[in-house]
């Protein structure tokens, strides 16, 4: 039996929260009532934060909570918002989307990130199919790490809410077979 890992990125925030560094909160539950739930998986796992548990529980009643599914830290810029950290820390932000290794908000780097989720990825050989709710940036770090692509692209990688990264495992190697809906 292969190795199939199917990464879904948790539901809307609501619109009135704005873009911004998620804290931890709930997601729209006009969005999440758009969820069924999904038949065929062996595991379903879950980032910590009420967003995925929240997914997770529309897909199925037993998730389990994955610490290292978790949101990249986004330390002192939780919270607030791209364009306000334009205005208030213009520099942190254009170090931090330049280089993939600094830490302006003193929280994880990108390139930690994506060695974080790489890693899991690396472990995870369990023949079946897994479903894991999860962040836009830790599929991007998934996709990234499953692509081998140098860490610069991750910023090129779009994803939306409820969005699914399908991952399959073939020996040492995973490959990207789909990113939809």
């Amino acid at each position: 039996m292969s190795t199939r890992l199917s990464l879904i990125c948790h539901a809307a925030m609501p619109a009135s929260l704005g873009v911004r560094f998620w804290d931890d909160d709930p997601v729209d539950p006009d969005h999440l009532a758009k969820i069924s739930p999904w038949q065929g998986v062996d595991r379903l796992w879950t980032a910590p934060e009420i967003r995925a548990r929240q997914t997770a529980d529309r897909l199925g009643s037993n998730a389990v909570v994955q610490k290292v599914l978790r949101d990249c830290d986004f330390g002192a810029w939780r919270g607030r918002s791209l364009t306000e950290l334009e205005i208030s820390d213009p520099e942190g932000v254009a170090a931090w989307l330049a280089d993939m290794g600094t830490t302006p908000h003193g929280g994880e780097s990108v390139q930690d990130l994506i060695v974080r989720i790489g890693h899991r990825l690396d472990e995870h050989r369990e023949p079946g199919h897994t479903v894991a709710v999860t962040h836009p940036s830790v599929i991007r770090a998934a996709i990234t790490h499953c692509l081998g692509a140098p860490p610069p692209a991750f910023w090129r990688i779009d994803v939306e809410p409820l969005a699914v990264a399908d991952l399959r495992r073939f020996g040492d190697r995973w490959t990207l077979r789909a990113l939809g809906r």
